[in-house]
């Protein structure tokens, strides 16, 4: 297949050190996917407000992506910067914001991650009310979901249209609702809306059992992992930044062999890490992948990648390179 034109100039140019280690990176995971192998993505950080939707959504709807688990501020990011994307705010010069500046830019609700301030009283106005209906309706039926299931549901019900700030296409939760792919969301209560979620619950109106637990999505991660990781090559694990999102789900694997004792459950099939931090003493985040070995989560001919960069700019460039662009 030809090369794009992005993907023409990382083959030209990214011939050592971090650049080659990414397009490395890239080259194995189209194989991965190409030969059937199956890819979880899990995605830290802020990668929503970076607008990571340009290009992972494209890559929900071809296919090369069969499960993400992401922290609770991506999974609400992404339909915010749906529904609110004029009343965001860069900043190029935060470094030199006093707390001063900083107050102000509280007092005018804009919650600032580096050079991208959210506007959190825009975006909730149009996002409150409705999860809150979906909420109350399934604790009136006696239901349960887990978090990302209620964002489905309202995204697909389609009463956020009227608000659509940028192009739908753009929206890696929109395409993920539209393929109906499961999304693992561990300490989801550390977010916005589970905060919000939480108020509720304090105040009486919606009990704390009508939105499934951390606990729950494992369980449900520990029944669709064996059930999906002998297609051809296994499953992969693809992991934007550091923190929850990337070490609850890689842990699936040594529970089901040491802790339930399940035999023929395959390491993940490949493994990739876009990270900032660097190697120190007593970092998971910064640890080198042959470290995970000694955990049994990979093994010793797993694909193993670590890109020691920013995740805003490796990752769309590594989607650039499995979609062809």
């Amino acid at each position: 297949m030809a090369k794009g034109p992005i993907s023409a100039f990382m083959e030209e140019h990214y011939k050592h050190f971090n650049a080659a280690a990414l397009l490395d990176a890239a080259k194995a995971y189209k194989a991965h996917v190409d030969a059937g192998g199956k890819m979880m993505i899990t995605i830290g950080g802020a990668m929503s407000t970076a607008e990571l939707g340009k290009s992972l959504a494209e890559m929900i709807r071809q296919d090369k992506v069969s499960i993400i688990c992401c922290t609770g501020n991506n999974l609400e990011e992404d339909v915010m910067n749906l529904v609110a994307h004029s009343h965001y705010k860069r900043i190029p010069n935060y470094r030199d914001l006093t707390p001063q500046d900083e107050w102000e830019l509280l007092q005018k609700h804009l919650n600032r991650v580096t050079d991208t301030c959210i506007p959190e009283e825009e975006a909730f106005r149009r996002l409150q009310s409705h999860i809150y209906d979906i909420w109350a309706d399934a604790e009136k039926k006696g239901e349960r979901y887990f978090p990302h299931e209620y964002m489905y549901k309202m995204l697909l019900s389609g009463v956020l249209e009227q608000y659509y700030e940028i192009d739908p296409k753009n929206s890696w939760m929109l395409a993920a609702a539209q393929k109906n792919i499961p999304i693992v969301v561990p300490g989801w209560e550390d977010s916005t809306i589970g905060n919000i979620f939480t108020s509720y619950c304090i105040k009486g109106e919606l009990k704390t059992t009508t939105v499934k637990t951390g606990v729950e999505y494992m369980i449900w991660l520990a029944d669709w992992y064996p059930k999906n990781c002998n297609c051809n090559k296994g499953i992969g694990f693809f992991q934007i930044g550091g923190g929850i999102s990337g070490d609850f789900p890689i842990c699936v694997v040594p529970m089901l062999t040491q802790d339930l004792e399940m035999e023929d459950i395959p390491f993940w099939g490949y493994f990739c890490q876009i990270s900032d931090c660097t190697t120190s003493y007593g970092s998971y985040s910064g640890a080198v992948p042959n470290e995970k070995i000694t955990w049994g989560k990979l093994n010793i001919d797993t694909p193993k990648f670590i890109i020691e960069s920013d995740a805003t700019i490796v990752a769309p460039l590594v989607f650039a390179w499995v979609l062809g662009w």
